[in-house]
C-alpha cells in the first residue's frame, strides 16, 4: 500500500472519531439543558410561593450608625454631662397595619394609648417617617422590635444625662431632644462635642426589619471629651451655701464665683436658685440664668480696692496722706455722700478699710474721670464678656465728664456695672501683684498658664493687699475671716434701681476677697440680691458666705495655713 492510500486511510478515521466525540459532548449538552428546564419548571410550578417570600423578605439598605457626645468632665474627671444610650420608636404609616393584639402590645410598651398610635398614622399617611416616642430604654427597645410589626422600627439615639444636677445645671447648660447643645458649656462646645454618625450597609427583611449587617461604609466617631477647670466638690459647696442664704435670709437670688489665682481657672461659679438639668421640664424661668455672667451690677464698695490701685499709681496720694472726712456728710451739688458715721481724719490707707466712701471721693475728684475707668478696664471690669458664653453680659463703663457727682460715684461702685465674675477676676489680679491673667473654663496644663499683663505695679498691688487685710481683721468684713488663713477682701452693699431711681428698700449684699493672702491662692466673689430677713449689709450676709465656701475650698484642694491659729 502507497503512502497516498495510507494518508487517506488515517484521515478517514480521524474524522470519524471527531464526529464521534462531537455527537458526545452534544448529548451531555442536551441532558445538562434538560435538568435544568426540568429545574426551572420545578421552581416555577413546585416553589413559587417560597421563591416569591424569599426575594421579598431581603432588601439591603444603607443606614446610619448613631455615636454619642462627647463628655464634659470636672478637673478631677468626675463627669458632669454624659450620653447614655436609649431608643426611638418609629412608624411608617404607610406600611403600619398591625393586629389588635400587637397593636396593643405596642400600646402597653410604649405606655401610650391605642388611640394615639392611630392618630399618629391617620394624620400623616402619606410620610414615610414618624415618632411614636423617644428616650426609651434599649430594654423596651428590643421588645418592641421583637413584635416585628410592619411599619414599626426602632433606632439607637443618645440622651444627655447629667450627674451632678443642679450643682453645675447653669454653667453646664443642657441639649435638646436631639442632643445638640441649647445653653451654657453645651452650646459653647457644641460643634467640639457633637459627634459624627457612621454608615453601614445592612439586609433587611420586607418589613423594615434588620436581618444582619453586609459592611461598613463610614466609620462613627464619638464627640470629643472635655476637661473643665470646674471642681465638682467646690461647685456643691458654693451651690449648697447659696442655697442655704436664700433659705436663710429670703433672698431673690445669690451667686459666687471662685478663682484659681495662679492659673486663672474659674474652680466654681454657682446660682441659686438652681434647676435639674435632667428634668425638661425645670429648664425654664429665671433659674436658669447664671446670673454670676449674665446680671450686670453696681458693684459698691467691693470696687474701693481697685479705685484706690488708681489713685495711688494715676494721683498725687500716698498711702500715708492724710483725708479729713468730717462731718461724715460731704455736699456735692445736689447730690450728698455720706459715711455711716464721722470718720474725722483718715489716712489714705484708713479709707479703704473704713470704706469711707467721702475719703474715696475726694480722691476720686483729684483725678480725671480716664484715670479711674482706664484702670477699670485694665483689670477686666465692664470691658465686654469675659468667657464668651452664651448670654454673658459685659457690663459698662459709662464717662460723664461733665458730672462731678458721677465722677466721684465712681470711686465707691456706682455709675457703672460689672457682673460677679469680673469683680472676683479684678480681685485675681490684684492678689496677682498686678498681673491680669485670662481667665478659663478650661483645664490648664503647666505649660499653658497665661503669662498675663502687668496692669499695676507690684509695690502698689501689695500696698493695697495690706489694707485688704485690715478689713477682715477688724473692720467691715471680720465674719469674712478663716481660722489659720489670713484673708483680705472688701465688703459691699449698693442699692438697686427702682422705678424711681435708687430704691432704699432693695439692696445687694457683697463681699469679694482673696485667701490666703501671704501666697494666694482663691479669688472669690459673693453676690446675694435682695436679702429681707438679717439685714442687708455685706459684712452681716455676703461675708459669712464667703468664709464657709473658701473655708471648704482650702481644704478640698490641701491648701495649708498660713498663720498660727
Amino acid at each position: 500500500m502507497n503512502s497516498t492510500a495510507w494518508g487517506k486511510k488515517n484521515a478517514a478515521k480521524a474524522l470519524d472519531m471527531f464526529h464521534q466525540r462531537r455527537k458526545i459532548i452534544q448529548c451531555i449538552l442536551l441532558i445538562f439543558l434538560l435538568l435544568t428546564i426540568a429545574r426551572l419548571f420545578q421552581l416555577h410550578i413546585f416553589h413559587k410561593d417560597f421563591l416569591r417570600a424569599q426575594g421579598n423578605a431581603r432588601s439591603v439598605h444603607i443606614v446610619k450608625t448613631p455615636s454619642y457626645r462627647g463628655m464634659l468632665l470636672d478637673r478631677r474627671l468626675e463627669p458632669l454631662a454624659v450620653s447614655t444610650p436609649v431608643d426611638a420608636a418609629w412608624i411608617d404609616p404607610r406600611r403600619l397595619n398591625p393586629s389588635d393584639k400587637k397593636l396593643h402590645q405596642l400600646s402597653a410598651l410604649l405606655d401610650i394609648d391605642v388611640s394615639q398610635i392611630k392618630e399618629k398614622q391617620q394624620s400623616n399617611p402619606d410620610k414615610a417617617f414618624i415618632y411614636l416616642k423617644r428616650w426609651l430604654t434599649p430594654d423596651i427597645g428590643e421588645q418592641i422590635s421583637a413584635l416585628r410589626i410592619k411599619g414599626v422600627y426602632t433606632q439607637r439615639e443618645y440622651r444627655r444625662y447629667y450627674p451632678a444636677g443642679q450643682d453645675v445645671a447653669q454653667l453646664i447648660g443642657f441639649t435638646n431632644i436631639d442632643d445638640n447643645g441649647q445653653s451654657g458649656l453645651e452650646l459653647l462646645f457644641d460643634d467640639l462635642l457633637r459627634p459624627v454618625p457612621g454608615k453601614k450597609r445592612v439586609l433587611e427583611d420586607r418589613t423594615g426589619h434588620w436581618l444582619e449587617d453586609i459592611e461598613n461604609i463610614q466609620v462613627a466617631h464619638s464627640g470629643q471629651n472635655i476637661t473643665l477647670s470646674i471642681d465638682a466638690r467646690i461647685q456643691s459647696l458654693l451651690l449648697k451655701e447659696l442655697q442655704e442664704t436664700l433659705d436663710k435670709t429670703e433672698a431673690k437670688s445669690a451667686s459666687a464665683v471662685m478663682i484659681d489665682i495662679i492659673t486663672g481657672e474659674i474652680l466654681g461659679m454657682a446660682t441659686a436658685p438652681s434647676f435639674n438639668p435632667n428634668l425638661r421640664n425645670e429648664r425654664q424661668g429665671s433659674a436658669v440664668r447664671l446670673r454670676a455672667l449674665t446680671d450686670p451690677i453696681e458693684p459698691g464698695s467691693t470696687i474701693k480696692p481697685i479705685t484706690m490701685c488708681a489713685i495711688l499709681s494715676r494721683s498725687k496720694y500716698k498711702s500715708n496722706d492724710i483725708i479729713d472726712t468730717s462731718p461724715g456728710k460731704f455736699k456735692l451739688g445736689a447730690h450728698e455722700i455720706k459715711d455711716v458715721r464721722n470718720y474725722g481724719k483718715l489716712s489714705v490707707a484708713e479709707v479703704l478699710t473704713k470704706s469711707s466712701n467721702i475719703g474715696i471721693s475726694k480722691m476720686v475728684l483729684d483725678m480725671r474721670p480716664d484715670d479711674i475707668l482706664e484702670t477699670f478696664e485694665q483689670f477686666g471690669l465692664g470691658s465686654g464678656p469675659t468667657l464668651g458664653l452664651p448670654g454673658e453680659n459685659g457690663g459698662q463703663l459709662e464717662y460723664h465728664y461733665n458730672d462731678s457727682t458721677f465722677h466721684a460715684s465712681y470711686g465707691y461702685g456706682y455709675g457703672f456695672t460689672i457682673t460677679p465674675i469680673q469683680l472676683a477676676h479684678a480681685y485675681a489680679t490684684l492678689a496677682n501683684r498686678g498681673v491680669h491673667k485670662p481667665l478659663s473654663i478650661l483645664k490648664l496644663s503647666r505649660k499653658n498658664i497665661p503669662k498675663g499683663q502687668q496692669v499695676v505695679k507690684q509695690e502698689i498691688a501689695d500696698e493695697v493687699l495690706s489694707m485688704l487685710a485690715k478689713v477682715t481683721e477688724g473692720g467691715t468684713g471680720r465674719r469674712a475671716a478663716i481660722p489659720g488663713y489670713q484673708t483680705g477682701g472688701k465688703t459691699g452693699t449698693s442699692r438697686l434701681v427702682g422705678s424711681s431711681g435708687y430704691d432704699d428698700t432693695r439692696h445687694l449684699s457683697l463681699f469679694a476677697g482673696i485667701t490666703p493672702l501671704k501666697n494666694p491662692r482663691l479669688a472669690t466673689a459673693i453676690v446675694v440680691e435682695e436679702p429681707q430677713e438679717g439685714g442687708y449689709y455685706g459684712g452681716l450676709i455676703a461675708a459669712p458666705v464667703y468664709a464657709k465656701v473658701v473655708s471648704g475650698a482650702l481644704q478640698m484642694l490641701n491648701i495649708p495655713p498660713d498663720t498660727e491659729e
